[in-house]
C-alpha cells in the first residue's frame, strides 16, 4: 500500500489556489476542488442566495461535513486540497463569528502534511457572484489563515507569485 501524504493549498480569494490545483490535477495528481462554490449553488438552488451572509454557522457546517468527507476519501497516495478544515474556523475569525468548538476540534483531529500558502495577489484578483470579498478583504483574510494554520502547529510555506509552471516546481521541489 502507498503510503498517504495530505498536501494542502491555503490561501485568500484570488492567489491562485484553483488555477494551481487544477495544473497540479493535469500532472496525474489527486486533487480535492474547493466545495465552497458547491455548497453556495446548493442553497442558492433552496431559495437561500446568500448562505454565507445569512447562516455563516450553517454554510461552515456544511463545508466541514464536506471536508472531512474529502479527508476521509484519501486512502493511499499524494493528495492536493483548495482549502483545509482549519480554513473554517479562521474564517470565522475573520468575520468575527464565534468559533464553533467542533471546528477547533475538527482542525486538531484531521492533520495534514504540509501546507501551502499562496499570497494575495493583485494582478490576478478578480471577484464574482462566490467571492464575497474584496481585495483588501483578500488580504487581510489571507493573514488570518496564515497565522490560524501556525497557531495549530502547522508552518505554511510561502509560494511565491511566479508562473503557474514556476509555482508547480516550486511546490514539487518541496514535497
Amino acid at each position: 500500500m502507498k503510503k498517504l501524504k495530505r498536501i494542502l493549498i491555503i490561501g485568500g480569494p484570488g492567489s491562485g489556489k484553483t488555477s494551481v490545483l487544477r495544473a497540479i490535477e493535469k500532472n496525474g495528481f489527486n486533487v480535492h476542488h474547493e466545495i465552497s462554490r458547491e455548497v453556495t449553488a446548493k442553497a442558492k438552488q433552496q431559495g437561500i442566495e446568500r448562505l454565507f451572509l445569512t447562516d455563516p454557522l450553517a454554510f461552515s457546517n456544511e463545508l466541514l461535513a464536506g471536508r472531512i468527507l474529502q479527508f476521509k476519501k484519501a486512502t493511499e497516495g499524494i493528495h492536493f486540497y483548495d482549502r483545509g478544515i482549519p480554513d473554517i474556523p479562521a474564517y470565522h475569525e475573520f468575520t468575527g463569528d464565534d468559533i464553533p468548538a467542533e471546528f477547533i476540534k475538527a482542525s486538531e483531529e484531521h492533520q495534514y502534511d504540509m501546507v501551502f500558502f499562496l499570497p494575495p495577489w493583485e494582478e490576478i484578483y478578480e471577484s464574482d457572484n462566490e467571492r464575497y470579498e474584496s481585495y483588501e478583504q483578500a488580504v487581510i483574510l489571507g493573514g488570518i489563515l496564515n497565522s490560524f494554520y501556525n497557531k495549530l502547529g502547522y508552518a505554511p510555506i510561502n509560494v511565491p507569485k511566479f508562473d503557474i509552471e514556476k509555482r508547480l516546481t516550486f511546490i514539487n521541489d518541496h514535497l
